[in-house]
């Protein structure tokens, strides 16, 4: 049997998911030629799992993203997601995956405050010490509040997946988290959402077990 690739495990499958990345390099090749192996693959995963190669105009790394972001997946470093969705998204992961939208003490804490629970699940990360990569598909308030987490030195985050999707907030945030030092990836703009910021991070992590 040939190897899982791009979701598929079976002969009919690994062909046409073949036959996909062969049409998405020819669609975005040009776009990504001045980016490394391991940057171009993330990028062609995006745009394989969205049918869009405009995500390959407005992806975004940081230069230390893709560094950051392998040495913290193949140490087995936790993952925390903004919504239960982009959790269940992530595949083959052996390290810890946490996601606190529906944590009571989440609920009770964005009642408290006054905040969004895509926040409030990033207070209580940190209070419960995370320690790896953010991956946020959907919520700008929760990459606002990771921002803010970081800069107090209340969360050590090794890299970010910023990928909010929208018209409140979601260009905004995502432009913020680019000025910033923190390792990240973005996506310009209003697009986004759960299937790029799944794509992304089970790019990382399929990189990460192909070097090993």
């Amino acid at each position: 049997m040939k190897p899982t690739f791009m979701g598929a495990s079976t002969k009919q499958g690994y062909e046409i998911a073949a036959k996909s990345r062969e049409i998405v390099r020819s669609l975005i090749d040009e776009k990504t030629k001045d980016l490394t192996s391991e940057e171009r693959s993330i990028v062609e995963r995006i745009v394989h799992s969205t049918a869009d190669p405009e995500y390959a105009d407005i992806t975004r790394m940081s230069s230390d993203f893709v560094q950051q972001s392998l040495e913290a997946v193949s140490q087995g470093k936790d993952i925390l997601t903004d919504i239960s969705m982009v959790k269940a998204g992530i595949n083959k992961y052996p390290g810890n995956i946490y996601c606190y939208i529906s944590d009571e003490r989440a609920v009770n804490l964005a009642r408290e405050q006054e905040i969004t629970r895509a926040a409030a699940a990033m207070e209580l990360a940190a209070v419960e010490g995370f320690e790896g990569v953010v991956v946020i598909g959907n919520a700008p308030t929760a990459l606002w509040k990771v921002m803010e987490l970081v800069e107090a030195g209340s969360m050590n985050v090794k890299s970010v997946i910023g990928v909010p999707v929208g018209f409140v907030g979601a260009a905004e945030s995502k432009k913020a988290l680019a000025e910033t030092l923190i390792p990240h990836l973005v996506t310009e703009g209003p697009k986004g959402g759960t299937p790029v910021a799944v794509a992304a991070i089970n790019s990382l992590i399929n990189i990460s077990r192909n070097e090993r």
